[in-house]
């Protein structure tokens, strides 16, 4: 076997000799002269092992895609044995749209994931035999079935949780006979208990044989095992690649880890980069512990910092940069965690000074929003420069509301895909079957006029409709397809025809790499990840969604801090911060604002000493909390909340904690989230064994916020009257 079968063999690529020509000026200035220091550092480092700490905005993507443009250029790499690895679909797009830009579109450019199914595609065959098993899209069903073999009973919430806390385990090179003593501190998924979970686990790995499919996760633990088991596999693969680059390197979980130390196979020839304050995927198995120890695993690594921000201006610079300083000591081991973050500098023009905003309640906020929204619309700001983030995807239903009232269309970032929508993939139709008759006429139309002819039989016109509903968001679809041809033709050149851009929304389409829709966008902070906008508004941030209720440890607080930091650096020049003090009309103000806005909003006390107010007003350390039944100190959230430790017995009665469980199930499925966003188990366990007879009896237990509270509080007392425990 050679290399060059193996390169030819995997499906998708196209493979060039050589890299595009550029122009006649130097190299360095065809490749570096645009480049500040420190990107051009990075550039230029084209040997041995480099990483790269790269701050929000600092033009991470550039430096490391002109980095690899200047290695093949200069004849230091060659194309097809160089790796550039990211976390998705998108990212690995708009990577490979760079490189070709630059003239080295040859260079493979892919996820973890799609990396490992490429080489483990090839090499099943001989080093499993037989044909690769199908590919597991969705957990669900099989998550189901595995409880249904133990007769436990689940619903859509529970699975949900189930199949997060088995991807974690598997990402975390957990099997189902180890995962029970690798994870006491992981409360109760799906609300299960560890040993019910780790039985869970095995019947869905018992299922997967048994329908012999795989999920993604097996796809990076069998490629693992074939690379550790079979030294011919693993020689031709580092024969392959010689050279790595990973972006995102803070989110890499322990199983990607391992994966990348078997394809460089001892050698040091990598390039990463990322960002310890942007880990907010810590629940999925990400650490930024392999970032942040690289040069320890690497001692002669040359480490370089950009700290440049490009993106925001320097108001929205300043409020991130504060925010990461406003952090407070949260012990040893949350301390041990936190990386000292990069302190950035604006590089823009100054911009507007951040709103903060306190409304009375969710629908008024949501109102406020809609209409900052329609003044920056009036002003000249592009609907799809505009986005409204927040925690939680149950928060989005107000905005869409407020949205759809002010007629303002909008886009549901997570919804259906881009590209599985009915018009888009009509359109696709139309477009592939007027190719052949635009290659038959002398003078074929502009390839923008010709996409307009086209799509118009699909309901697309010049100007928007005036209605909302599903014919704006057809009409939207139909905007981003006309758009995306007129932007390929003034990137590409007048030559790029129909032809050019079915194929490019044939691959746009394989990696999920949807163009811009003229809408406003809603997100979740998760999902904004990667992404920016000219405005963007951050709303909900009230205790109880900013942290959410259930960050429990300091290290969980610290996540949802560099979460919101998050958030801020997606914004390039308008940021509106807000909050409301009661969830609906008429309701209870018991809302605080985000004790993170502390020192942030005006008027309010810094919570940090690098403010410049002083040091901060010592307080008297909290004695430990005891067990009140044994008497010895508790050590988890969990204890604390309950009041006692896990060896001591409960003293709830069945009934009412079995009650509140139905109950808590009722609600997570009628809210479509996690049963633990409602109440954890630990929350449950002290109210029934507390057995509260008021609302401030219940809001004196820990896990119950206000918003809780006022969300939760009657329903509650509602339950323990009727099981007979008030």
């Amino acid at each position: 076997m050679t290399t060059d079968n193996f390169e030819r063999t995997a499906p998708g690529d196209s493979v060039s000799a050589d890299p595009a020509p550029l122009d006649n000026r130097s190299l360095e200035d065809r490749i570096l002269g645009g480049l500040d220091d420190e990107q051009r550092e990075v550039a230029s480092t084209l040997n041995g092992p480099l990483c790269v700490l790269a701050g929000a905005g600092t033009g991470k993507t550039r430096a490391i895609t002109h980095r690899i443009a200047y290695g093949v250029h200069s004849g230091v790499y060659s194309p097809q044995r160089l790796l550039a690895v990211t976390f998705t679909s998108r990212a690995a797009a708009e990577m490979r749209s760079r490189l070709r830009d630059l003239g080295v579109g040859n260079v493979q450019a892919r996820t973890f994931h799609a990396a490992a199914l490429r080489q483990l595609q090839f090499f099943w065959p001989q080093a499993v035999g037989g044909a690769l098993p199908n590919l597991l899209d969705h957990k669900a069903q099989m998550i189901a079935e595995a409880a249904r073999r133990l007769r436990l009973s689940t619903d859509r919430a529970s699975i949900r949780d189930l199949a997060s806390e088995i991807e974690w385990a598997k990402v975390s090179m957990l099997t189902p006979a180890n995962y029970l003593e690798n994870a006491q501190d992981r409360g109760n998924p799906g609300g299960f208990d560890l040993t019910a979970v780790a039985r869970v686990f095995q019947s869905y790995e018992d299922v997967k044989t048994d329908r012999n499919v795989i999920d993604f996760e097996d796809v990076l633990l069998i490629t693992v095992g074939i690379l550790q088991e079979d030294p011919k596999v693993a020689a031709t693969v580092r024969e392959q690649y010689r050279h790595f680059v990973v972006d995102e390197y803070q989110d890499v979980s322990p199983l990607q880890q391992r994966l990348l130390e078997l394809w460089l196979g001892g050698r040091d020839e990598l390039c990463v980069v990322g960002d310890a304050s942007q880990t907010i995927y810590s629940f999925t198995g990400a650490s930024p512990k392999h970032l942040l120890g690289f040069k320890a695993m690497y001692p002669g690594a040359n480490v370089v910092k950009l700290i440049r921000d490009y993106r925001s201006t320097p108001q929205v610079v300043k409020l991130a940069n504060d925010l990461l300083a406003g952090r407070r000591s949260g012990g040893p081991v949350a301390d041990a965690a936190w990386a000292a973050p990069l302190k950035l500098v604006a590089q823009r023009q100054p911009g507007p000074q951040p709103q903060f905003t306190e409304c009375a309640d969710d629908e008024a906020e949501a109102a406020t929003v809609a209409i900052k929204i329609r003044e920056l619309l009036d002003a000249g700001t592009p609907a799809s420069e505009i986005a409204v983030l927040f925690r939680t995807n149950g928060q989005s239903e107000a905005y869409e509301q407020a949205l759809a009232s002010a007629a303002i269309g909008y886009q549901l970032r997570g919804g259906e895909r881009f590209f599985a929508r009915k018009e888009v993939r009509d359109a696709i139709l139309q477009l592939r079957a007027a190719t052949r008759a635009a290659s038959e006429t002398s003078a074929p139309e502009p390839l923008g006029q010709l996409v307009r002819d086209i799509v118009a039989s699909l309901g697309y016109t010049e100007s928007a409709p005036h209605s909302g509903g599903a014919l704006r968001e057809r009409w939207e679809s139909l905007a981003a397809l006309v758009a995306l041809a007129d932007e390929l033709v003034l990137s590409r050149g007048p030559q790029f025809n129909l032809s050019d851009f079915v194929n490019e929304l044939q691959e746009r389409s394989l990696a999920q790499h949807a163009p811009t829709v003229q809408g406003v966008t809603l997100a979740s902070l998760h999902a904004a990840k990667g992404l920016e906008w000219d405005a963007v508004f951050l709303v909900g941030l009230c205790e109880g969604l900013m942290p959410i209720s259930f960050a429990d440890s300091p290290e969980d607080v610290d996540e949802e801090r560099r979460l919101l930091y998050v958030g801020i650096t997606r914004a390039r020049e308008h940021l509106s911060l807000s909050w409301s003090l009661a969830r609906t009309p008429g309701g209870r103000a018991n809302r605080k604002p985000s004790r993170f806005l502390d020192g942030l909003r005006p008027d309010s006390v810094a919570s940090s000493t690098a403010r410049g107010k002083g040091p901060a007003p010592r307080r008297k350390a909290a004695a430990p909390a005891m067990c009140r039944v044994c008497g010895s100190m508790l050590s988890t959230g969990a204890e604390r909340k309950v009041g006692r430790c896990s060896q001591c017995p409960p003293s709830y009665e069945e009934q009412t904690f079995e009650a509140l469980r139905q109950w808590r199930k009722d609600v997570a499925l009628a809210a479509e989230v996690p049963a633990f966003v409602v109440f954890t188990d630990a929350t449950l366990t002290a109210i029934a064994e507390a057995r509260p007879a008021s609302l401030e009896e219940l809001a004196q237990l820990a896990g119950i916020g206000p918003s809780k509270l006022e969300k939760y509080g009657e329903a509650v007392l509602e339950v323990l009257t009727e099981s007979g425990s008030t």
